[in-house]
């Protein structure tokens, strides 16, 4: 009996996982998603390739251009091997098997049970939070960074080469470098240090190849924000979207400086204190992940893919009804019901703010909620310990 029970909830997990990826796939082709970050890809190791400037293209209609460093370039010459339409599947079936690590990788995290039917199922709804859909229809590599960054993070405190993976991460994309600084603030020189050298050796063999490309983006390209996109619109879930968004306008200057400048040493601030002080390895990790998204001049609404952790650690901690909250807040895409063609995200009224910008607003209410959760005094009633099997671990003379 209890056999067959397994198997009917196991068949029953398949069926939803299948059931979801082929509506996935159904709305690609009938929708005829372009997939416009995958073109974008495919150019720029087009133009390592050829030779031809790097940062001197744009393609589709919304003439974007590169904008990650050369060493992600050089990864990106494989993508130059394939036809576009075999491209857009190895990216769709490649995002999808990456959800499914990622998944898995944030269940042994957080501490949760990784029993098959709850990760397929996990999965299977999982495609449908708007940052893990919209990775996948702009063909995004966000979920790789973020598998590369948690199993990173996750590793034992001594383990060999802990940091490189994270280095690499920071290599292709800059952002996830606060991680490097979150590894130093917490006493986690050696593996700090180790990131470091990697990333430096990114930009090496960066220079190495591209040199010319190199010193434009390491001297000019790398400090213009405003090549990535308009940071007013209602794409960009930053701290800078949103008071751009209430200011009504397209440039908060020096209110956003101040602003990300104090949400970053907070965020930090907090993050030591969740781990060196409470031993909180996990709301350490999230709180780095949701403040760097936060004070970033530019974060779509397909970066925050970090909300798949988040919701494995309140679960694992039983806190369902901030776990179906989040969930409700990364599935609504309330952003997209609110007026925002040309310059009319620039003239919401009040009332339309709290639609236009609900990562932001929703995030700044996890923080306030992770200090109370990571106080002392509640962190020594926290719930049981992440499994061994997590690999996680606080730093030598924490709490």
């Amino acid at each position: 009996m209890t056999y067959r029970t397994v198997t009917l909830r196991s068949l029953a997990a398949v069926s939803a996982l299948a059931l979801s990826l082929t509506a996935l796939a159904t709305l690609c082709v009938a929708l005829r998603i372009e997939m416009a970050d995958t073109l974008v890809y495919r150019a720029e190791g087009a133009a390592v390739v050829g030779g031809t400037d790097l940062y001197g293209f744009t393609v589709t209609e919304w003439q974007l251009p590169a904008t990650y460093p050369p060493f992600a370039a050089i990864l990106f010459v494989p993508t130059t091997w394939l036809p576009v339409a075999a491209l857009k599947v190895v990216f769709v079936a490649g995002n999808a098997a990456l959800l499914a690590l990622f998944v898995r990788l944030s269940w042994r995290f957080a501490g949760l049970p990784a029993g098959p039917v709850p990760l397929l199922v996990a999965v299977a709804a999982g495609l449908w939070l708007e940052p893990v859909f919209q990775t996948v229809v702009f063909g995004q590599i966000n979920l790789a960074l973020a598998c590369l960054i948690l199993w990173d993070l996750s590793r034992p405190e001594h383990a060999l080469g802990k940091g490189f993976a994270l280095g690499i991460a920071a290599g292709i994309k800059l952002t996830p470098a606060v991680f490097i600084v979150y590894l130093l603030v917490t006493g986690r020189v050696r593996s700090g240090l180790t990131a470091i050298a990697s990333l430096t050796g990114t930009v090496l063999l960066g220079m190495l190849v591209l040199p010319q490309a190199s010193t434009e983006f390491w001297t000019s390209r790398v400090f213009d924000t405003g090549r990535v996109g308009k940071t007013w619109v209602v794409d960009n879930q930053s701290l800078r979207g949103l008071l751009a968004r209430v200011l009504h306008t397209p440039e908060p200057g020096t209110v956003w400086v101040v602003a990300a400048a104090l949400t970053a040493a907070a965020g930090l601030w907090l993050a030591r204190r969740a781990v060196v002080r409470c031993g909180l390895e996990t709301w350490g990790v999230l709180i780095t992940a949701l403040t760097a998204l936060l004070v970033s001049p530019i974060s779509w609404s397909h970066h925050w893919v970090w909300c798949v952790p988040l919701l494995a650690v309140l679960i694992a901690e039983g806190r369902l009804r901030t776990a179906a909250a989040v969930g409700v807040v990364w599935t609504a895409r309330s952003f997209w019901a609110v007026p925002h063609e040309g310059e009319l995200d620039l003239q919401l009224p009040w009332w339309q703010q709290p639609l236009a910008s609900p990562y932001p607003l929703f995030t700044l209410g996890l923080l306030a909620f992770a200090t109370w959760r990571t106080a002392p005094a509640r962190a020594g009633a926290a719930l049981p310990a992440p499994r061994p099997e997590a690999g996680l671990s606080t730093p030598a003379g924490t709490g």
